[in-house]
């Protein structure tokens, strides 16, 4: 079988990206089902970067040839790291890959963590775009949702990534306790005033083994209804749109041109490689495409690439059945849509036709004038559901 190997940034040749794991925070947020870990203790930083060092040789020696479109440092909160050990990973993985020149390196950050002077030695490491987990603009539901920040903290922090590097985003988490519309109407209107070009927006949602899960369950969370969370998210798309920034994703907007380069990877179901505690990646080698996770626990995963040279507990081939899945649950959730043709390519099947014009009836999906295929702004709210018919 041949191997496509993607080189460039557009739908059908999405590129390659590395994705790095930093899996320590300042504390655990209750809604929050990342691997993330608090440590009472100082993080042995240049122990940890010697192991990723070891991660990085090992993934490129199963991805020889790739061009780093995006390098994308996720948590955890990597804010909390030295900026000499973000030099130092930038550093493995420009000498075991070619980075292009205009890769997009982002840094996520948290505001309890923002210092100019950190911020300057990131830039200065190579990072060229930060992403800042805001979440709320009003302290009482920062200190609901477990955040360590106020307003005024994120509002500095902001200020202080705008004027360290080209480019930022920030994300908030909306359809919250209590949230009215009139509410969301007015902090996303502040939101979109501080923005620069793109934009973050999550609907809360109860994941597994948080703690909102165990107060949800007791009955001491009150989530919006189905109802309710339609009418922030209308009020979302109508803010968005205005300000010139539409959905390009389900939770993602942005202004045109502005869209995160690394997620457009995962979504366009492109290439990437996955370092560090708990990471995900997905490769293409002469097995097929394979897809690859890591030991989720930090001290543990140490361990075992000190021993062992990876951390990898997973290393699977997908099978075709398995990658059309992928592709059309990560590809839908884009304004952009699919290529059916594509689709047939990886999965071996082509989308069935009646499907398609069951689902187009019922205003759900619909064709462009290029014959992709893409799901409403009805549709959006129940993606999960187009997905599983398109699928079926």
């Amino acid at each position: 079988m041949a191997i496509l190997i993607p080189s460039t940034g557009d739908a059908n040749n999405p590129g390659f990206g590395v994705y790095v794991h930093w899996p320590f925070c300042l504390s655990k947020c209750p809604y929050c089902d990342f691997n993330s870990h608090v440590r009472a203790t100082a993080i042995d930083e240049p122990r940890f970067l010697a192991a990723f060092r070891s991660e990085i040789a090992h993934r490129a020696a199963l991805t020889p040839g790739r061009t780093v479109n995006s390098i994308f440092f996720g948590g955890g909160t990597p804010s909390l790291m030295k900026p000499e050990t973000v030099a130092g990973l930038l550093e493995a993985i420009a000498a075991h890959w070619s980075v292009a020149p205009d890769a997009e390196i982002t840094l996520e950050a948290n505001p309890t963590s923002v210092e100019a002077e950190r911020f300057r030695g990131y830039r200065s490491a190579g990072v060229n775009r930060v992403s800042m987990g805001i979440q709320a603009l009003n302290d009482a539901d920062l200190k609901m949702l477990g955040r360590l920040h106020s307003v005024e903290e994120a509002m500095r922090a902001l200020d202080v990534a705008a004027s360290t590097f080209d480019r930022h985003t920030f994300d908030l988490i909306y359809a919250r306790p209590e949230q009215s519309v009139a509410s969301w109407r007015a902090e996303l209107s502040e939101g979109l005033r501080r923005a620069g070009e793109h934009i973050s927006l999550y609907q809360l949602t109860i994941e597994p083994d948080t703690m909102f899960e165990k107060l949800f369950q007791a009955g001491k969370l009150q989530m919006p209804d189905a109802d309710h969370s339609r009418a922030l998210w209308d009020v979302t798309q109508e803010l968005t749109t205005k300000a010139g920034m539409p959905a390009y994703e389900v939770s993602n907007h942005a202004k045109p041109g502005a869209e995160s380069r690394h997620n457009l990877i995962y979504w366009r179901y492109g290439e990437y490689a996955g370092v560090g505690p708990g990471a995900h990646g997905r490769i293409l080698t002469n097995r097929g495409r394979i897809a690859q996770a890591t030991e989720r626990h930090p001290e543990m995963w140490l361990t075992v690439v000190e021993s062992d040279g990876h951390g990898l507990i997973e290393d699977t081939p997908l099978s075709e059945s398995e990658q059309g899945d992928e592709f059309l649950l990560m590809g839908l959730r884009l304004s952009e849509g699919i290529d059916p043709a594509r689709f047939e390519a990886i999965s071996g099947r082509a989308l069935e036709e009646d499907r398609i014009v069951s689902l187009i009836g019922d205003g759900m999906v619909e064709r462009t004038a290029s014959g992709r295929l893409r799901v409403t702004q009805d549709g959006f709210p129940v993606l999960d559901a187009v997905v599983a018919d398109l699928a079926a």
